[in-house]
């Protein structure tokens, strides 16, 4: 047990971390010649047969370990095929070159071969860290969006929008890539794929040049699942669970000589509870009155997804990609609202009751294809790129309306929305020297998006008629022209890497009917740069800093709003301005002899921050407006750990500290907030009667501080169990997601003459039961505790 806990620390070590004098290098090939990724090599001392350090190959089969002058030999070991030893390498002052080295099929079939490596659930990495979503018990049988809302320093607020460490300005792809899922804005989209076809999430809290500069705290890479190893392999789930959840979705991988080819499905019933209650008072100069609101709403329908692909090998310098995507979704959300209105003296002077039914269907279709080729010299590539995305999405709802007085309302709402999306992208990269590495790329986006909404009530003769300020035509154009450069090295303990990002924004918005025409354009520069400094074996430094942006996304730019709720309007605003962000992190990374610890400190000088901001009208309605507010100073502290108790027992925490000062003015109202807060992600997870696997999460949000009020605490616990059957080819597992039924969002916001305060519970409990299978692969779970990391790889 105890050496193999070793070799994951020691391949960690070499991945990560800068290191030592000289270099072994090579290339690992099959029978074929072509390079073999996430080969595992590890160099033993030739005077005594200690290991000395490891590597894995990357993606084209090369490999680098650093180690002192002397003796050694490597052992080289991938799944399916024999081991192969080499040895008499002498290493002096200069580097070791190894040339190819091939590695014989075994003769035992894969389904024999037991894996015993174990992913960590979260992998710290130089510049990103890394979560292996299927080890959290509680991600398995969930969707995309519910395992986003489980991840240290992700918050998913009421209205489905998505945070990192306090700030909702986070740039969210898939496979490195702005995705249908999500192109448009709508979180509603990741629920329609499930957390069987996710590898991985990347959370880049200071990304470098060669990625988009578009999100002020970083970026969130969905990475999903494909195979590359011989044969035919893949896996199989199916989930059920309470209130109406159920999903099935298969991962399939075929790979033969020139030729890897991937699918993946998954279809889905759902239905999600929630709701809450809220007051609302208004104080005018002549007048006092309030309401009350009980709110019951359900979401879900049918919905799945089918991506495809292929990877064609050329040969061993020429590989073309291409792959596909179509999602689908037909929903039925309902909302029922219950008012009591009450007048100055707190008499009820009435009640309403307003019934929204609504269907939303939604297709999108993606494609892409890229073409890759590497050259003689190690480390040398290009890469070019095309993807064209599809996506409809329409919502048409009856709304009814019923006073106690004998008032009755009709009212009907569409909202039809067109979006299309091309990118063109190239890069190459080249090594210079030794050590340097220099990366340049072109990168372009443009997207247009037709929106049409109608709000329609009845009048006394039964016709329909069209609201005022509620009937248009909106057109979104964005086209973003951008290019980078980039330069690193490393100098004996130090490493570091120099980027600079040109982009040019060309973005537009029309009101059709109203002739309403916004344009805006802008050419930025944004530089990045990051150190790292290796204090001893298994301390490293690290400090970066990037200059970013965030546009306003289409929906804050949308004039319109849901209309289910005719007394809280969520309105757009077309004259929105980009927000600009200076961001500087230091991080401290230290492993120990059974786990480790990532201390950050950050601080972020935001300029132009966009913040929603809350109005009343003289008849109570309440508005909703994002608005160029303020100049925000924000910093803070994450610690994030990993600690095996015991063999059996793993424990990982993240804690997140941090103060954010808001000052702003609006319609002549000063708007201050100093919000100093906090938050807590802590997971046990326990090895029990040998082969089940139990976990207990525990979520913690402190209150905070907004510009207009406050939100209050929120703590929540999710559970796992989880056992291999059938000789470890199928996996069950129980699950329960918030089992006090706490995650409820409860807040207050005031003005100088309105005060509403707010219980919202998005969805409800939910107890989950999954079942999955592989077909030739052995469970991703279990083995041995222990390997914290990898090495360095970009999207």
């Amino acid at each position: 047990m105890f050496h193999k806990y070793l070799l994951f620390i020691t391949l960690f070590f070499s991945a990560t971390l800068f290191s030592w004098a000289q270099r072994i290098e090579g290339r690992i090939v099959d029978e074929r010649s072509m390079g073999l990724p996430s080969t595992t090599v590890v160099l033993f001392s030739s005077q005594d047969s200690t290991m000395i350090n490891g590597a894995t190959t990357d993606e084209n089969g090369y490999f680098q370990i650093s180690t002192s002058p002397g003796s050694y030999y490597i052992i080289v070991s991938f799944v399916g095929y024999d081991e192969n030893v080499v040895g008499d390498i002498k290493v002096g002052d200069k580097p070791v070159e190894l040339g190819t080295i091939e590695m014989t099929p075994s003769a035992l079939s894969l389904s024999e071969v037991e894996v015993v490596e174990k992913k960590e659930q979260m992998e710290l990495k130089l510049d990103k860290r890394v979560y292996n979503v299927q080890q959290d018990l509680s991600n398995i049988g969930s969707n995309a969006a519910e395992i986003l809302d489980n991840i240290p320093s992700i918050t998913v607020d009421v209205e489905g929008n998505i945070s990192l460490r306090g700030s909702g300005n986070v740039r969210i792809l898939i496979n490195g890539k702005p995705s249908g899922l999500v192109s448009a804005g709508d979180m509603e989209s990741l629920r329609q794929l499930m957390g069987d076809q996710i590898e991985r999430i990347e959370v880049i809290t200071n990304p470098s040049a060669r990625y988009d500069a578009e999100g002020e705290v970083g970026i969130i890479n969905i990475i999903l699942k494909e195979e590359k190893r011989k044969g035919v392999n893949g896996s199989f789930e199916v989930t059920g669970g309470y209130p109406d959840n159920y999903r099935a979705g298969f991962n399939l991988n075929y790979r033969r000589q020139k030729i890897n080819f991937f699918a993946g499905a998954s279809a889905a019933y759902s239905r999600f509870p929630g709701g809450g209650s809220s007051y609302q008072s208004f104080f005018n100069s002549d007048t006092t009155y309030a309401f009350e609101r009980e709110q019951y709403r359900e979401r879900g329908g049918v919905g799945g997804n089918f991506r495809t692909g292929a990877d064609l090998y050329i040969n061993d310098k020429n590989t073309l990609s291409i792959s596909g995507l179509i999602s689908l979704s037909d929903d039925n959300n309902t909302v029922d609202l219950d008012y009591r209105d009450y007048n100055e003296e707190n008499i009820l002077t009435q009640t309403v009751d307003r019934f929204q039914d609504e269907q939303e269907d939604e297709l999108t279709l993606q494609g892409s294809i890229q073409y890759r080729k590497t050259f003689d010299k190690e480390g040398k590539e290009w890469t070019v790129e095309f993807q064209y995305i599809d996506d409809d999405d329409s919502e048409l709802a009856d709304i009814s309306e019923f006073s106690s007085s004998g008032d009755t309302l009709y009212q009907r709402s569409s909202n039809v929305e067109d979006q299309r999306n091309i990118l063109i992208q190239s890069d190459f990269i080249v090594p210079i020297g030794e050590d340097g590495k220099f990366e340049t790329g072109i990168r372009n986006t443009f997207r247009r998006i037709d929106n049409v909404f109608l709000v329609e009530e009845m009048d006394a003769n039964g016709s329909f008629q069209a609201l005022p300020g509620f009937d248009n035509d909106f057109t979104f154009l964005e086209n973003i022209y951008a290019g980078y450069v980039m330069y690193g090295n490393e100098k004996g303990p130090w490493g570091y890497q120099l980027g600079l990002r040109l982009e040019y924004s060309d973005i537009s918005t029309e009101l059709i009917s109203t002739n309403q025409v916004n344009r805006r354009d802008y050419l930025n520069l944004f530089p990045s740069a990051h150190f790292t400094y290796k204090i001893k074996k298994n301390n490293t430094l690290q400090l970066s800093y990037s200059r970013r942006l965030s546009r306003p996304g289409f929906r804050s730019l949308l004039p319109f709003s849901s209309f289910s709720d005719n007394r809280n309007l969520r309105l757009g605003n077309p004259n929105l301005d980009p927000e600009y962000t200076h961001s500087m992190e230091a991080g401290y990374l230290f492993y120990f002899n059974r786990g480790s610890l990532l201390g950050s400190a950050y601080y972020r000088y935001r300029t132009g921050v966009i913040e929603r901001i809350t109005t009343v009208d003289s008849e109570g309605i309440s508005y909703r407006l994002p608005v160029n507010l303020a100049v925000e100073n924000a910093y803070g502290i994450e610690f994030n750990m990993s600690y095996d108790v015991n063999e059996w027992w793993n424990v990982n925490t993240n804690f997140n500290f941090y103060r954010a000062i808001t000052e702003g003015q609006y319609l002549d109202q000063e708007l201050y907030r100093d919000a100093l807060t906090w938050n807590n992600r802590t997971t046990s997870k326990m090895t029990v009667f040998g082969d089940i696997d139990i976990q207990l999460s525990l979520d913690y949000q402190a209150p905070e501080q907004t510009t207009q009020g406050r939100r209050r605490a929120i703590t929540v616990v999710d559970f796992g169990a989880t056992k291999d059957i059938w000789n470890k080819r199928a996996t069950i597992t129980f699950s329960v997601r918030d089992v006090f039924n706490s995650r409820r969002w409860r807040s207050e916001t005031f003005g100088e003459d309105f005060f509403f305060e707010t219980d919202f519970q998005w969805r409800a409990r939910q107890f989950l039961i999954t079942f999955n299978y592989r077909l030739n692969q052995e469970p991703k779970r279990g083995g041995d505790r222990g390997s914290q990391g990898g090495g360095m790889d970009d999207m």
